[in-house]
């Protein structure tokens, strides 16, 4: 028996030293070529988590913007949205024109007055700083030019038209102050 051990121990340590490397080789072969595909089944499934993950999200967003009612409701509804959209611009342009009409009614209105008070009767004493000039204009400097003259023995008053800031008649250097 024991020159069968024998036996069988040398034709164990006589195996071509090929198949002792095919041999290794195969249980190496078999982790590098596995775990890439482990590597890539792994990313794989994360990647289908995620993707559920963010469809569900996805799913309750949409849910919410529906707010439980079907498509053709919300159908309406944008329809409905576009329609009050061309009312809400032609009221714009109503509103548009309507200010342009108020702005060029409001330059023709009275844009200011201005007063200068003196005295027309220098070194004599009479009438002191009571004689005035008054101009009422618009915003284009049309209008009137109002002025008195006071002194002891009477008032004189005058009144006379303003086309862009000038007038058709002789105007005093007050009359022509209060223009400016």
């Amino acid at each position: 028996m024991s020159s069968n051990l024998q036996v069988g121990e040398g034709t164990q340590s006589q195996v071509a030293p090929e198949r002792v490397f095919f041999a290794n080789l195969g249980s190496w072969a078999i982790m590098y070529c596995m775990t890439p595909s482990l590597i890539t089944i792994v990313i794989l499934g994360i990647a289908i988590i995620v993707l559920v993950v963010w469809l569900i999200l996805l799913e309750r967003r949409i849910a919410k913007l529906v707010g439980g009612s079907d498509a053709s409701s919300l159908e309406d509804t944008i329809t409905k949205n576009q329609k009050d959209l061309g009312e809400l611009f032609a009221f714009k342009q109503a509103v548009e024109t309507e200010i342009n009409e108020i702005d060029k009614r409001m330059k023709k209105k009275l844009h200011g007055v201005r007063m200068l008070r003196f005295n027309p009767f220098h070194g004599t004493g009479s009438g002191g700083n009571q004689s005035f000039a008054t101009a009422f204009l618009d915003e284009e400097g049309n209008g009137a030019v109002l002025s008195s003259l006071y002194s002891r023995e009477k008032v004189s008053i005058f009144a006379k038209p303003v086309v862009n800031r000038t007038s058709e008649f002789e105007l005093s250097e007050e009359e022509k102050e209060v223009l400016k």
